[in-house]
């Protein structure tokens, strides 16, 4: 019997797991940025109002913050939260192997399938996790994000340009991914997040606080600190009249029910 060859190792599962560790604990403040889990939750409940699809009981993965958690207790929802770096409340999970938890009306992901190696495997784990007639809906950030920032990265490599900032997937190839996993009825769209900055340094410790550092398998070379200054003049020259230079962060969202 032939076996389907291995996915390439484009992502470290242990700096993942790192990277979303030292999220929970960059998280404390009250003030650190979460706008683009924000962003996602909003997104889902206002798909769940659209859909008219009111769950019984919903597995979480990524709700870091707990909200998406507490909007759908109040809607009398059983809810399981789980992480591959798991916190206070949450289970521990694998997204690239089958869901140890039973089926749910509901598996909702946010911002975690972007760093998964094996994405359409991971996929079939979601849609296995329903009950028939279950709906699955999966946030991430997608190709189109951190424009400014890879320009930034581009002109401190110079002529060696390094593999620093993660690929990402499309809307095209999220319609893909959703056929070949079996997902009923896809729906796959994207909306962009503009989030203005003053520098460059700020930018990263907002993609540090979110979970969102270099979690790459290969270990690019460290910038040195001419190379960072090179970036960090590259990026404030895209500012704008009052100092602030845009950057973009694009949300792909794919949904889909299980027959």
């Amino acid at each position: 019997m032939a076996h389907s060859p291995a996915p390439p190792r484009i992502f470290s599962p242990k700096r993942r797991h790192r990277a979303r560790a030292r999220m929970r604990l960059l998280q404390t403040p009250p003030d650190a940025a979460r706008f683009i889990q924000d962003d996602m939750i909003e997104d889902v409940l206002d798909r769940l109002d659209f859909l008219r699809h009111e769950p019984q009981n919903a597995l979480l993965i990524g709700d870091f913050t707990g909200r998406l958690a507490s909007a759908l207790a109040e809607r009398k929802c059983a809810v399981t939260r789980a992480d591959s770096a798991p916190g206070p409340g949450e289970l521990p999970l694998d997204e690239e192997s089958p869901y140890p938890f039973g089926t749910f009306d509901c598996v909702i992901s946010l911002g975690t399938l972007d760093t998964i190696n094996d994405l359409p495997g991971a996929l079939v784990h979601m849609r296995n996790a329903l009950n028939p007639g279950g709906l699955a809906i999966a946030s991430f950030v997608g190709a189109g994000s951190l424009p400014r920032l890879r320009e930034a990265m581009l002109a401190a490599d110079g002529d060696r340009p390094a593999a620093r900032i993660h690929p990402a997937v499309d809307v095209r190839a999220g319609g893909q991914l959703l056929q070949r996993a079996g997902w009923a009825r896809p729906v796959v769209d994207s909306r962009s997040l503009t989030v203005r900055y003053r520098t460059l340094d700020r930018l990263v410790e907002d993609l540090r606080a979110q979970g969102m550092g270099n979690v790459l398998s290969s270990h690019a070379p460290p910038l040195t600190k001419a190379m960072q200054e090179v970036a960090r003049t590259h990026f404030s020259a895209a500012a704008d009249a009052d100092g602030r230079t845009s950057e973009i962060f694009e949300i792909l969202t794919l949904s889909g029910w299980r027959s």
